[in-house]
């Protein structure tokens, strides 16, 4: 079982793999994507989270909302996806 870190770590090495960072940003749906089933709700809610820590940037658009990685939050990106990758 996967925790809350590394939850929200898989998130952000995925963004930081799509380069999704300031002025690139990709739907806040796309962030529960890859994750099993039965981890998607607690994907979206990590997802959440990460927008109240500010280290995802929120852009809403006519389509829907749109995040991008903040990198002013570098320290705290890469404890979660270390957290992540080490599991």
């Amino acid at each position: 079982m996967r925790t809350d870190e590394q939850i929200k770590g898989k998130i952000l090495h995925k963004l930081t793999r799509l380069g999704k960072f300031h002025h690139s940003h990709t739907s806040i749906d796309n962030t529960q994507k890859g994750f099993p089933k039965d981890l998607q709700g607690r994907a979206k809610q990590a997802a959440k989270e990460l927008k109240k820590e500010g280290i995802l940037l929120s852009k809403p658009t006519s389509y829907g909302e749109e995040v991008s990685i903040n990198t002013a939050k570098k320290e705290q990106i890469m404890r979660y996806i270390n957290a992540f990758l080490s599991s």
